[in-house]
């Protein structure tokens, strides 16, 4: 399993968690060691945005594929 494939399978853990929430967790791309993602729905105004996005989503994406350097979330 590659990187990617890693990441895509993180993500997609995640996602019944956010939906849960009425928000929602869509991968975008992984490119020179950054993951874009766009949070959707309830996430995408919530004001503990930055946390679930560095806190949840980063550390568990990091904890699977080490080579990753940051997720940011796109609009």
């Amino acid at each position: 399993m590659n990187e990617e494939q890693k990441i895509i399978e993180v993500i997609e853990k995640l996602k019944p968690f956010l939906i849960m929430d009425g928000g929602n967790l869509e991968y975008i791309k992984y490119e020179n060691n950054i993951v874009y993602v766009k949070l959707s729905g309830a996430c995408a105004n919530c004001q503990m945005l930055d946390f679930t996005l560095k806190d949840g989503i980063e550390t568990a994406i990091k904890e699977e594929v080490p080579q990753v350097k940051e997720v940011i979330n796109i609009n």
